[in-house]
């Protein structure tokens, strides 16, 4: 009988709710953690990290070499740029659909290389590295740009119209048909463009450098470029949103899709347009990361991944917090890969881990993620 009483009596001081002390005392507590883990790497980078030997891999602090720590800074902005591309169709096709379209990665490849094999066909096949930037023009880029732009939309479209139209709100069954259309289509594109790394050629006009008058930085204009395409469609994104029925009715259906189609309003025909933009979001990125980087199999993979942990961090559905988690996973990659010490640069992908456990252990929606 006592030990019943005694586990009763156990059992209820483990269930009374915390007092509104506790509850301040944690949170203060909780707040103060993150102050420390916000600062700390800000510390290290500005006055603690060693200066290495002249071809290591790691930078002196930004005191004591402030351009290598300015060409970080644009490094992380101009990276955040096209992961904003990219992750920007996959948050909006969520935020209304709520499609975790897993075949995201696979149009991000499909789009470059159906820019690149234009590219080549109007150009030549080039030498055994593909096209150098001196043969191909402003036109030449332009033109496959805009090309794999549409044969993704399209794509997406009809995915959208095939398969995940008639299972709508079934979300495992809608992600297991992305992931199955996103394998067919990665094992496609190994058997007709192969396993070998390729790059689309920038053309001649953007391959130069650019006096960007900070520090004596001298900094490659595509990267430059990139940052100005991620300005200009988060700008178009934001207007038609913001200023257009289209996205009224988008921003009205991410809150309530009932009551939009009790209005009379076709959702069906907006989830139909919001999946085009999406998809072609996908390509152009893909379009523009083969550019920057290059194309082969597996980027799918890793840009799928890159565009789940930016909406992860900035909220499902919101654009602008898609904007700020690219920011944020951009420099952390470019500054913990460029501040660690050399023997240490193969640590740099966990800080990408550990920014994503510090957003959700503060804000478990993403910093600017609602309730569905």
């Amino acid at each position: 009988m006592m030990d019943t009483t005694l586990r009763r009596a156990r059992t209820a001081h483990r269930r009374r709710p915390l007092s509104p002390a506790q509850k301040r005392a944690l949170r203060v507590a909780g707040w103060s953690a993150l102050a420390v883990v916000a600062v700390l790497p800000v510390l290290w980078v500005l006055f603690f990290a060693p200066t290495t030997g002249k071809f290591a891999t790691s930078f002196g602090s930004a005191v004591h070499d402030p351009k290598d720590f300015v060409i970080t800074v644009l490094n992380g902005v101009t990276a955040a740029g096209l992961y904003f591309v990219v992750s920007s169709g996959f948050t909006l096709i969520f935020g209304l659909m709520r499609v975790v379209n897993m075949a995201h990665g696979a149009f991000f490849l499909l789009g470059g290389y159906v820019a690149l094999t234009i590219q080549r066909r109007m150009v030549g096949g080039g030498g055994g590295f593909g096209l150098q930037s001196s043969q191909v023009n402003l036109t030449h880029w332009i033109v496959p740009t805009l090309a794999g732009t549409a044969v993704v939309a399209g794509s997406g479209l009809v995915m959208q119209q095939l398969f995940l139209r008639w299972t709508q709100g079934q979300d495992l069954r809608q992600a297991l048909i992305t992931i199955a259309i996103s394998i067919i289509l990665a094992d496609q594109m190994l058997a007709h463009f192969g396993g070998v790394a390729e790059d689309i050629a920038w053309p001649r006009n953007f391959d130069t450098f650019t006096n960007i008058r900070v520090a004596g930085v001298v900094y490659t204009t595509t990267r430059l470029i990139i940052l100005g395409i991620a300005v200009g469609i988060g700008v178009l994104l934001w207007l038609w949103l913001k200023r257009t029925r289209t996205g009224m009715v988008i921003r009205a259906g991410v809150d309530d899709r009932a009551m939009v189609s009790a209005l009379g309003i076709n959702i069906q025909l907006t989830f139909a347009i919001a999946f085009i933009v999406g998809s072609a979001l996908a390509g152009l990125g893909g379009i523009i990361g083969g550019s920057f980087a290059s194309l082969a199999p597996g980027v799918d993979a890793n840009w799928l991944l890159y565009s789940l942990v930016v909406v992860i961090i900035g909220g499902m559905g919101s654009l602008g917090g898609a904007a700020i988690g690219a920011l944020l996973l951009g420099l952390t990659t470019n500054f913990s890969a460029a501040y660690l010490p050399s023997n240490y640069t193969y640590y740099s992908i966990i800080f990408t881990f550990v920014l994503v456990a510090v957003v959700l252990a503060v804000r478990p929606l993403g910093l600017f993620g609602r309730p569905a």
